[in-house]
């Protein structure tokens, strides 16, 4: 059994923080649009795909299935969907041997100015991207929706509770590269 992570759970640390997991795969999965949304109870606008149009990239995680439920309450306030295999682009080497699933939201709303985008949610998802690459971090970027929103920098006092694997270097890989690729954080400067 596998999820597709396309926000924190792509960040091994943080996903630990919920339960074990086994072998990754950075993919690429049609049918959905990523977006920063304000539907959480949180004091923070996370991540949320919408089934349609677009495609985003994340990462397929395997799991017992035994952990499902840890990973369910993670996630609460999300519809966990089984993924058709056929929208995931997968390695040639890479031959999945159970169910994909991913957590799916029924709208989007803008962030704002009580439940911003939070940079230690940035940090802690741009964290797990550079695990894999450069360029899997600027696909994220460039393939998230919404990046105007309220924007809140507390790096200093995180309002994201799951932040984790994320270093010093990181932060300063992270800024570059939202600098370069995110013209709504560059007029913010």
């Amino acid at each position: 059994m596998y999820l597709f992570g396309y926000g924190s759970l792509m960040n091994p640390a943080s996903r630990a923080l919920t339960g074990e997991s086994g072998w990754t795969c950075p993919v690429t999965v049609t049918g959905l649009s990523r977006h920063w949304s304000n539907v959480s109870e949180a004091f923070i606008s996370p991540l949320v795909v919408l089934q349609g149009e677009g495609q985003c990239n994340g990462v397929l995680v395997s799991i017992d299935p035994q952990s499902l439920p840890d990973f369910d309450r993670r996630e609460a306030g999300y519809q966990r969907l089984q993924l058709a295999e056929s929208n995931i682009t997968l390695p040639e080497e890479v031959t999945l041997d159970g169910p994909v699933y991913v957590y799916v939201a029924d709208t989007q709303r803008a962030p704002d100015v009580d439940k911003p985008i939070a940079q230690s949610y940035v940090d802690t998802v741009m964290a797990g991207c550079l695990r894999y690459s450069t360029d899997f971090a600027r696909a994220f970027l460039t393939t998230t929706q919404g990046w105007e929103g309220a924007y809140h920098n507390d790096r200093a006092e995180p309002r994201y509770p799951r932040v984790a694997g994320v270093s010093d270097q990181d932060r300063v890989d992270i800024d570059r590269l939202m600098q370069a690729h995110l013209t709504a954080f560059t007029a913010r400067g």
